[in-house]
């Protein structure tokens, strides 16, 4: 039984569209699994292979931007926005031709949650437009899916880790640079941005002086209420260092953090020659300044 010619191409088109995809997402020589969506030869449409529905709801646009922007990595396709606003959301394949769209809207006003309106999850568009190297894949969405990875531990994935797990769990191919950014914003996301530190530095002070009697704390600002030094000796420490030699040594090294600085430390040495901390510092450089003043505090 002879197969008519445009089937045979549009099989053809198919079969090479699976495989510059599985290049694109594995990357030459790579033996990871990856999730790579199926394409069929039966058809010249395809599925986006979401769960969206008409009326399904989302309690921020921000989460159901999110939910598509993961659709479109997993898909390996590309969406645009045609209009958006506080209350409305239009976005469309990439591809004009195509019949791929969905609209939401806020239920009413009033309220943050948004609903589907309208949704048609079937792509009609050349499978040769699929792309790993989409716009969804901003660093904030590579940034938010990798989160959880650094919870409770120190350092977490590297940027090429992110690559990895951008490439094997999303199915997107990202630079070295995006990783970074998004690294940082999992970080961020967890523990709070540098400035977010700063900001509650008076009331983590405020806590430790609380709970651990005869703690000694400090915080300098400049003219412009600006952080400038800090210090910290905590009560135990103080009340322990009578039982110490009556030796104290000081030491300052750099901070690789985004303001950089320096920390400055105190220490003395138990009866076994053990260092024994007394206070912490953290001043701009290592100056007359900043030694006066923590020695100041020391004392």
């Amino acid at each position: 039984m002879s197969v008519p010619q445009d089937k045979r191409c549009r099989f053809f088109e198919m079969r090479n569209a699976q495989a510059m995809i599985m290049e694109q997402v594995t990357g030459a020589g790579s033996d990871e699994p990856v999730n790579v969506p199926t394409i069929e030869a039966s058809d010249s449409t395809f599925s986006d292979g979401s769960d969206l529905h008409e009326g399904k709801y989302f309690n921020t646009k921000k989460n159901l931007k999110r939910k598509l922007s993961d659709i479109a990595m997993k898909g390996n396709f590309e969406f645009r926005t045609r209009k958006s606003n506080r209350s409305l959301w239009v976005i469309e394949c990439i591809d004009p031709n195509c019949s791929w769209r969905l609209r939401a809207s806020k239920i009413v006003p009033e309220s943050t949650k948004f609903v589907i309106r309208k949704y048609v999850g079937v792509h009609s568009c050349s499978l040769l437009n699929r792309n790993a190297n989409h716009r969804q894949a901003t660093y904030v969405v590579i940034g938010e899916q990798v989160a959880p990875q650094y919870v409770g531990v120190e350092k977490g994935p590297g940027p090429k880790g992110v690559q990895t797990f951008a490439r094997t769990k999303l199915g997107a191919q990202i630079s070295y640079y995006k990783a970074w950014r998004g690294r940082k914003h999992a970080h961020t996301l967890i523990r709070g941005s540098p400035e977010q530190s700063f900001h509650v530095l008076p009331s983590y002070f405020h806590m430790l002086e609380k709970l651990n009697p005869g703690t000694v704390t400090r915080i300098e600002v400049d003219g412009e209420s600006r952080f400038k030094y800090l210090f910290l000796a905590f009560g135990v420490a103080i009340r322990g260092f009578r039982y110490m030699r009556k030796v104290v040594g000081i030491d300052g090294t750099f901070l690789k953090g985004q303001y950089r600085g320096v920390l400055l430390v105190a220490t003395a040495q138990d009866g076994n020659g053990q260092c024994y901390p007394l206070a912490w510092g953290i001043v701009d450089s290592e100056n007359e300044d900043a030694w006066s003043w923590f020695l100041t505090q020391l004392k």
